[in-house]
């Protein structure tokens, strides 16, 4: 076991066994301060490149982030760390290898960050009808953004794994809504995201269906510029997004070695995730012959 999993482990520990002893008006104060400590982990594991510390060290930690809202379920900055935690942890680590234990993730992701999003003032997020849910969207504002940006990422990531549902596919248009109103109010947010999530989008759908080839790759195009490719999520998806879907056998390629040849901590904070974009952009050329 791991040193950061012996470590959250104890921390969770502490946590479940001080706060019931605690009387109930200090019981925020003491979720507020854990959460602090939270942030400092979140910050720690970023810089992390041991994909294997951190995916045993993920499980104590979402119990921990789910003891939390137990205690405290109207914090939206808590509900939209929760959802980043559990999508992050089935996105990087689950769903290649166990497609419903990922569902159950992003399920539960979902129903964080839209509830961080109600607790911003957008009320029924799913049941409002689509014309009244588009103008409350247009009236959030920058200060929304990060909770319109993560609730639309884990949403979409829900929509992605349930593609066989016609009630899933249905809540897309809201999906992009989100996202359109964020390249409205900060199109640069987490390193041009809602470029990336915009370019993703418009090369997986069909033409018919509203998918543009040309728009996928001038959103990707943006999203590289804004992350100064340090991103490097942003060309492991522009390779196996739009280069596969235009037959480009050496723009896949290209894009996918120079992930590899990208150090991964470019960006410190971006360390884990860019680890991850190593493994992913090994396995795609591993798989280029097969694609192609």
């Amino acid at each position: 076991m791991s040193f950061l999993q012996n470590w959250i482990g104890i921390v969770l520990v502490f946590f479940i066994l001080t706060v019931p002893a605690a009387c109930l008006p200090n019981k925020q104060m003491t979720v507020a301060s854990t959460a602090t400590l939270l942030e400092d982990i979140s910050i720690s594991a970023n810089k992390q490149s041991d994909l294997r510390v951190i995916r045993e060290g993920m499980p104590a930690y979402l119990m921990l982030i789910d003891g939390m809202v137990e205690a405290v379920p109207n914090n939206a900055r808590l509900l939209i760390t929760a959802a980043q935690a559990y999508a992050s942890f089935a996105s990087a680590f689950i769903e290649d290898a166990d497609k419903n234990y990922a569902r159950a993730l992003f399920a539960r992701a979902k129903i964080y960050a839209l509830r961080a999003l109600e607790i911003r003032g957008l009320k029924d997020p799913v049941s409002k009808p689509f014309n009244e849910f588009e103008a409350a969207v247009n009236t959030l504002g920058k200060d929304d953004v990060p909770y319109m940006f993560w609730t639309g990422t884990c949403w979409g990531s829900w929509i992605r794994v349930n593609l066989g549902s016609i009630a899933a596919l249905a809540e897309l248009p809201r999906v992009e809504a989100l996202m359109k109103q964020v390249l409205v109010l900060d199109e640069q947010f987490y390193y041009g995201g809602p470029h990336l999530f915009m370019g993703i989008l418009f090369a997986s759908r069909p033409q018919i269906a509203g998918g543009d080839l040309e728009k996928a790759r001038y959103h990707f195009k943006k999203a590289l510029a804004f992350s100064q490719d340090a991103f490097l999520m942003t060309r492991v998806y522009f390779a196996s997004h739009y280069a596969r879907k235009t037959l480009d056998k050496k723009l896949f390629m290209d894009s996918l070695q120079t992930v590899l040849d990208t150090p991964a901590d470019k960006i410190p904070q971006l360390t884990l995730l860019n680890t991850v974009a190593h493994q992913k952009a090994k396995e795609l050329l591993a798989q280029a012959d097969d694609l192609f």
